[in-house]
């Protein structure tokens, strides 16, 4: 495959400094993108030296939406929406600043991210966005109240945004992963008493996907080989929704 699918391209990655918007970061990287590895930590600096030519890395709270409109005052032809938070608890179990905290991560901070990027997409002729929602946009998961609830929002703000903006040229669409080996399942095993065997086991193919998967689904989505995509969920599940 042609590492210049997105030459000549300016993307930006939330979530960038670890699991699936770190490989987004990487693979855009490598297949020509000007990337800019967005993230709340501090681990995207090192992506970045390491990517080294013009990926470039920014220090990012997706809340905050002065932070947000400061990173994107350069337009973009790509925004992958990554960045999220999870939650472990059922409604009656969920404290209103656990819900508040997962709304303002993973709607608050897409709403942002979109708001501030499209203006300058709309100049350039167009772009494309990808936002990651989850199979609980789409299915009920257990103890996931706030996560399900928010990530079914990020799947409609998704819907809406592409019929908006349609005619300027910005495809608008999201991406629902099954349950992937990233840094925040492995701290569900650690810290919230989950079960890896379980996890995989609920997917049918038996087992976790890899970020790597969940990447070169986006960078799909965000390519010009998608240009009749606009609007859609991309579920990769592994077969959980069809179970």
């Amino acid at each position: 495959m042609s590492d210049e699918r997105f030459g000549g391209k300016r993307a930006f990655v939330t979530g960038a400094g670890s699991g699936i918007g770190e490989a987004v970061a990487r693979a855009l990287h490598a297949e020509g993108a000007e990337v800019m590895l967005a993230d709340i930590t501090d681990a995207t600096a090192t992506i970045a030296a390491e990517l080294g030519g013009s990926a470039r890395a920014v220090r990012l709270d997706v809340r905050d939406e002065a932070q947000v409109r400061a990173a994107l005052a350069e337009p973009v032809d790509i925004l992958a929406n990554v960045a999220g938070i999870g939650s472990t608890t059922n409604a009656p179990d969920t404290t209103l600043e656990e819900w508040e905290q997962v709304f303002a991560v993973n709607v608050r901070g897409t709403f942002l991210t979109c708001k501030h990027a499209i203006p300058g997409m709309t100049a350039r002729g167009g772009g494309s966005i990808v936002n990651v929602g989850s199979v609980g946009a789409l299915v009920g998961l257990k103890n996931r109240a706030a996560y399900c609830a928010s990530k079914g929002a990020v799947v409609a703000f998704t819907r809406a945004l592409a019929i908006d903006h349609v005619t300027d040229g910005i495809r608008v669409n999201a991406v629902c992963p099954g349950t992937v080996d990233s840094p925040w399942v492995r701290r569900l095993v650690d810290d919230a008493g989950e079960s890896l065997q379980n996890l995989r086991a609920r997917q049918p193919m038996g087992r976790l996907g890899e970020p790597g998967e969940i990447a070169e689904s986006i960078l799909y989505l965000a390519s010009d080989r998608a240009a009749f995509i606009t609007g859609t969920a991309l579920v990769i599940d592994g077969g959980l929704t069809a179970a």
